[in-house]
């Protein structure tokens, strides 16, 4: 790296392990990432946080997938030839993460390939543990990166079209949010519609995901998505804030008709996230979740429903799917 190169795909062998970060967590943070994306009581009220399975103020997940992004960054991404990544295969939030927390990065490159349909870019997929200052590991996280390969030349995407040719999904009116016995396997809820203004984008990047393609419109227009566009983790925090607004307008209204509103709980993770589309500053996305499936766990009160989101852009075109699982209050 003397001679100012970006590393690249052939500088990711499997086996090979990096260590790097000590991301400090303070409890202002922690509030204001909830208050902008996951204003869940014990993410943002002490006394409240005691009182829930968490057992404390805790950061939420998407945060702590958010502070990984940003040490990545810092600590190799943003010297590789990076290209993006097409998603994550799974996510394991396994212990809170306090405010005073002190995190760090062990990655590990688990595989290797060359794009098929891209022979200028190879595939390197990483396993994140990602540990308190006493090396506890709180989440871990497994997923390709996409990098640029050696003597290969990328040709930018170019600009996104303006037309569109797909139909835009129906926005239904959303239900109310059930009760854990009333759930219906299979039924699509609309949470809602959250736009993405490009100081929005501009914000997020700047702090938890500092790629170029994300923070400067002409590193973007010469990158792998054509135009500026928004972090990934941008658009999966945007559809838990969609989730939890569509929760409380749903609380609100059942409680005003003196009817039980559920109670959910925080989730162990996800898989199968895909970023399918680039989501461009001005963009707006329309978020929804189906039920998959549902079970009693060993936690007295409480079940596992797991359920496949997703969202869609302002021209129907779907943007992200995942599935993941959260606790919900027993009735």
């Amino acid at each position: 790296m003397s001679d100012g190169a970006l590393l690249s795909f052939e500088d990711f062998p499997p086996g090979r392990v990096l260590e790097f970060g000590a991301y400090p967590v303070t409890k202002e943070e922690i509030v204001d990432f909830a208050t902008a994306f996951d204003p869940q009581a014990f993410h943002l009220d002490e006394k409240a946080a005691q009182r829930s399975m968490l057992g404390g103020l805790s950061a939420s997940g998407w945060h702590t997938c958010a502070i990984l992004m940003r040490l990545n960054c810092d600590g190799f991404l943003n010297m590789t030839d990076g290209r993006g990544a097409p998603g994550i295969d799974e996510v394991k939030w396994l212990k809170p993460v306090r405010p005073g927390m002190i995190l760090s990065v062990r990655a590990e490159v688990l595989a290797a390939r060359v794009s098929q349909s891209r022979p200028s870019i190879g595939l390197a997929q990483f396993r994140f543990d990602v540990r308190d200052q006493d090396g506890v590991v709180v989440m871990t996280q497994t997923n390709f990166v996409m990098i640029g390969r050696r003597g290969h030349e990328s040709a930018p995407r170019g600009a996104p079209k303006a037309d569109a040719t797909v139909a835009p999904l129906p926005v239904e009116t959303p239900d109310d949010m059930p009760l854990y016995s009333k759930i219906e396997i299979g039924k699509r809820i609309v949470l809602g519609t959250r736009s993405f203004p490009e100081e929005d984008v501009l914000a997020f990047a700047q702090l938890f995901d500092p790629q170029p393609f994300h923070t400067d419109h002409a590193a973007a227009r010469n990158g792998p998505f054509g135009a500026l566009a928004a972090s990934g983790w941008h658009t999966a925090a945007s559809w838990m804030r969609a989730l939890i607004d569509a929760k409380k307008r749903a609380a609100d209204a059942m409680t005003a008709r003196g009817e039980k509103a559920p109670e959910t709980g925080p989730s162990p993770g996800f898989v199968k996230l895909r970023w399918l589309k680039p989501v461009y500053a001005g963009d707006s996305v329309t978020f929804d979740t189906i039920a998959l499936d549902k079970r009693v766990t060993s936690r007295p009160g409480w079940g596992l429903v797991r359920s496949k989101n997703s969202g869609a852009n302002q021209h129907g075109e779907r943007v992200l799917e995942f599935e993941s699982s959260a606790f919900w209050k027993l009735d």
